[in-house]
């Protein structure tokens, strides 16, 4: 730098003027032509397709703070200006922090266009990033507020009370929005935690049931499977007990119990029961069904069937096939399922009754 600035002192001032424009613009040609094409042609050769949005966002930025270089060697103590008699003041109003204020600008609006389209494209890559844009909306609001800043303070104005200010007006709508906030951030927990992602089906404590079909800034929304959307506040959800049955594999393993009578032949009757889930098209072929005895009921000897279906939506639809055709099958092997019986016994007071009242009326 000093080497350039003593180049420029043995030019008029005049000259040295325009050869630092001309520089300026030959450098930002330079940029333009040569630097952002091997950039680009280097992102091309690359199967991410973050460095192509980097490199395709870092242009104007870098073009600019080329053709701006020029400025600060007009600018600086000893440079051109100065030889030409321009007071410091005069150099800092119309030329130093208009070009810092504009790289700031460029700057910031680079580096949000480059989270921005890197959060949209990390989005299309499936349903577990459908949270990401809240992050962009984020960052958008981070470099306004840090860019904003930087240019207030490049213009020498003093942010303390817009600083005092905000605290106020952010302590006053923390106040009135404190739900809309804490909604906010138990999006955030939600997605960091990994609970769900849009396409699961889960149940919450409250006992509504249903797939993901939307997960917003400020709530979640199901779909039940009577086809009706039910919103719930992330606040909500995050305080919550939550059963993702679609995680961490999609099957699911349902339960059917049945009872068998006293007496019946088991290792027959275990056998039928799992010859009717290994012929339902809805139940897994692995892990296979399987039978288990749970307990001595009342009047019945307690069973559990245990099988696989392939989501969890289906398992009614499973329950549904297979109480149908172990009713079925046991039936028609005579094997008893049985039920609770109520034995009245009917006992005829009525001679006993007008004894009782012949005695009474003595």
């Amino acid at each position: 730098m000093n080497a350039v600035t003593a180049a420029l002192d043995v030019l008029p001032p005049m000259l040295a003027l325009l050869v630092v424009v001309a520089s300026s613009l030959v450098a930002a040609l330079v940029v333009e032509r040569v630097v952002i094409r091997l950039l680009r042609r280097l992102g091309r050769s690359t199967e991410n397709a973050l460095d192509d949005i980097v490199f395709e966002e870092l242009r104007l930025p870098l073009v600019v703070s080329a053709a701006l270089a020029g400025v600060f060697l007009l600018t600086g103590d000893g440079g051109v200006l100065d030889a030409l008699a321009v007071d410091a003041a005069t150099r800092n109003a119309l030329f130093s922090r208009p070009a810092l204020s504009v790289l700031v600008v460029v700057w910031a609006w680079a580096l949000n266009a480059i989270v921005n389209r890197a959060v949209e494209s990390v989005q299309d890559a499936g349903p577990r990033f459908d949270f990401a844009p809240v992050f962009s909306n984020v960052w958008t609001l981070i470099v306004v507020i840090a860019g904003a800043g930087a240019v207030l303070s490049i213009w020498r104005i003093d942010v303390t009370p817009l600083l005092a200010g905000a605290g106020i007006v952010g302590i006053t709508i923390g106040f009135a929005a404190k739900d809309t906030v804490a909604n906010f951030f138990g999006g955030i927990a939600l997605y960091f935690d990994d609970t769900y992602k849009i396409g699961d089906f889960v149940v919450l404590d409250s006992g509504e049931r249903g797939t993901v079909v939307k997960v917003g800034v400020r709530s979640t929304t199901l779909q039940t499977r009577d086809e009706v959307l039910v919103t719930v506040p992330n606040a909500v959800l995050n305080a919550a007990k939550i059963v993702n049955e679609s995680a961490p594999g999609s099957r699911k393993r349902i339960r059917v119990p049945i009872g068998v009578a006293y007496g019946t032949d088991i290792d027959a009757f275990e056998a039928a029961v799992v010859d009717v889930a290994e012929a339902e098209s809805l139940v897994l072929d692995s892990p296979k069904p399987r039978m288990r005895f749970r307990a001595f009921g009342d009047s019945a000897l307690e069973y559990e069937l245990l099988c696989w279906v392939r989501s969890p939506v289906r398992g009614s639809k499973a329950t549904h096939r297979l109480n149908r055709g172990i009713y079925a099958r046991l039936t028609e092997l005579d094997i008893e399922i049985p039920f609770r019986k109520l034995d009245v016994t009917l006992v005829d007071g009525g001679a006993d009754a007008a004894g009782n009242r012949s005695l009474s009326d003595d």
